[in-house]
């Protein structure tokens, strides 16, 4: 968080603008502070903001079985306070990591995709029940929710090379069955520029990894899209270096790095920070409507990376690495050059 908030400033001052930041206590910080993961005072401040950049959240500490209040409570909170119901989850392969992969090179050459993920509905908010014997998570998905995420990847799919895949469980589960009618529907009436295909989500962790660069726009429910981009990550070389956008109806976002708050290199100082970077780009794109801001700044981060700014997840040994503040110094080196 620390590079991700020098770097906007540095880009605000580059650029001639004011901005006010303010730091608010969230997830295990808040429940330490004061027994919640999202207080009433953060949550007021984040619903009067333009935008909100969260840091990554959850820790042992705060993860037993027997907790009744965990961080991530307040992160579904917050995005259901927000209306914020698309995820953006763009991966875009650095040619100059393509041996931080595990994948051949071959295949990751040219790979650019946007996951749309449906971030308030399904399982993960759904009714649950629990007792000695059972447990149980209701999945449930609305006609509406379908249309509106679909709509969201499709006006995407529409400024990129308007290809568009929708993934479900439709062999087996009814939520699927209803979210690929709808799509079918939506995509046939309102998009038919944008070309649609269907695919299983078992089939599409397959062709992630198989065939990448065929990919252009994904769209799929809270959980699949939730799994789908950890893997998905991996061919960048790493969760450190991907960024998302959480969207809503108007303009206000919110944006964090995919990954969690690893916990054990916590205090080491040699956490990836580029996926928070890239995550403010998205927040001066997306939020604040500034696309050449966004594009130097992720401009500095490629050629950071490219002039060999890397931290240990993507270095190719641990003594040509650099920690977490040397990679923010990189980045702001290239922002004031340009």
């Amino acid at each position: 968080m620390a590079q991700g908030l020098r770097c906007l400033r540095a880009i605000a001052d580059a650029y001639g603008h004011e901005l006010t930041l303010e730091e608010l206590p969230f997830g295990g910080a808040a429940i330490d502070l004061c027994g919640n993961p999202l207080p009433e005072s953060t949550l007021n401040a984040c619903l009067q903001a333009d935008a909100v950049l969260l840091g990554a959240i959850g820790g042992p500490k705060w993860s037993a079985p027997e907790a009744k209040v965990r961080p991530e409570q307040g992160l579904l909170g917050l995005r259901k306070a927000l209306g914020v119901y698309a995820n953006l989850r763009p991966v875009k392969v650095h040619p100059a990591l393509l041996s931080a992969s595990t994948l051949k090179p071959e295949i990751l050459e040219g790979v650019d995709l946007v996951f749309v993920r449906e971030l308030t509905g399904g399982i993960y908010f759904g009714e649950k029940r629990r007792d000695a014997r059972s447990a149980t998570d209701v999945c449930t998905y609305s006609v509406e929710e379908v249309e509106r995420i679909v709509r969201a990847a499709a006006r995407l799919a529409r400024q990129r090379r308007r290809k568009l895949v929708s993934i479900d469980k439709s062999n087996v589960l009814e939520t699927s069955r209803l979210w690929r009618e709808v799509t079918t529907r939506v995509m046939r009436t309102e998009f038919p520029d944008v070309s649609l295909e269907h695919m299983l989500v078992d089939s599409a962790a397959m062709h992630l990894i198989r065939r990448p660069r065929d990919f252009d726009v994904l769209v799929t429910e809270n959980m699949f899209g939730d799994i789908l981009t950890d893997e998905a990550s991996m061919l960048a070389g790493s969760l450190g270096l991907l960024p998302s956008a959480s969207l809503g109806e108007g303009t206000r976002g919110l944006y964090e790095p995919i990954h969690g708050s690893a916990p054990d290199i916590a205090g080491q100082g040699i956490a990836n920070p580029c996926g928070t970077i890239l995550s403010v780009a998205l927040l001066l794109r997306h939020s604040l409507g500034l696309e050449a801001e966004a594009a130097a700044l992720e401009e500095a981060v490629s050629k950071a990376i490219e002039q060999g700014a890397r931290t240990p997840d993507v270095a190719a040994s641990r003594d040509r690495s650099l920690s977490t503040s040397r990679v923010g110094d990189a980045v702001l080196e290239r922002i004031r050059a340009a």
